[in-house]
């Protein structure tokens, strides 16, 4: 395990595992960079999985410290950082970086005392589009296009490993300045305040566009990283502009009464 005066290494985060020797592989390679902390969403076969111990080559305290989600919303949600693993950034204008460069923001951001977290798909599917919008940027190994085949467990040695080389060998920290980023949990609140109020005003037409319309607003608010004061001003916006539109149709409708009587 990584040394007590290292900084926190990034949770590390299953979507949708698959096999539980994947799984405990993950494990090994997290404990062999110096990262114990992994998450778990939607398990196929459940959790825990006895194989994933088998292939965990005595990582065992890992895997004991696993915790399970139903959601990507809900594995963030204390999360201030995440990047997600993915080879295709999926029409999303998010910062794409290596794992070289995602290691270090993610060494600086801990380091300003921020939460931070590597998310990574299933096996078969990857990362749905919906879950990368609600993460802070995209990473990308740059592996040749003639062979792009890497399996889960590869994919999270390489960020490991990196993480790890930066903490040893990389300069002082730089300190993010100004507030610090809201939590994962305040920006999904914040989405979903603001999603229920365009819904209210009309704004996803036509309905079956409305999907693609709300990754779209998550990203673009996202890269902006609220602070939680941020997030609090913003929600106010929305509340006035809400009461404002109840009051014009307050009026609207005693025009109405009063032509009809």
């Amino acid at each position: 395990m990584a040394d007590s005066a290292e900084p926190i290494p990034p949770v590390v985060i299953l979507d949708k595992s698959q096999m539980a020797e994947n799984i405990g592989a993950v494990a090994r390679v997290m404990a062999n960079f110096g990262l114990s902390e992994l998450r778990l969403v939607a398990p196929r076969d459940g959790w825990p999985q006895d194989r994933a111990w088998a292939t965990a080559s005595g990582a065992d305290w890992v895997l004991e410290g696993v915790k399970v989600f139903d959601s990507v919303a809900g594995a963030v949600a204390d999360l201030n950082t995440v990047y997600a693993a993915t080879a295709r950034p999926r029409e999303t204008r998010m910062a794409v970086r290596t794992p070289r460069e995602t290691a270090r923001v993610l060494f600086d951001d801990r380091a300003s005392g921020l939460n931070i977290g590597l998310l990574f798909g299933g096996e078969r599917s990857g990362l749905e589009t919906s879950d990368i919008a609600l993460t802070q940027g995209i990473v990308t190994i740059p592996i040749d296009p003639r062979h792009h085949s890497l399996n889960l467990a590869q994919a999270v040695a390489i960020n490991a490993y990196e993480w790890r080389t930066t903490v040893l060998d990389a300069p002082p920290p730089r300190f993010r300045e100004g507030d610090p980023p809201a939590s994962g949990a305040l920006m999904l609140g914040m989405y979903e305040h603001l999603e229920r109020e365009l819904d209210d005003g009309g704004f996803f037409h036509p309905p079956e566009k409305r999907p693609s319309m709300v990754q779209n607003l998550r990203v673009m608010l996202g890269r902006s990283a609220f602070s939680e004061q941020e997030v609090a001003t913003f929600r106010g916006v929305i509340t006035a502009l809400s009461k404002g539109r109840g009051r014009v149709l307050a009026k609207l409708a005693a025009k109405k009464a009063a032509g009809e009587s």
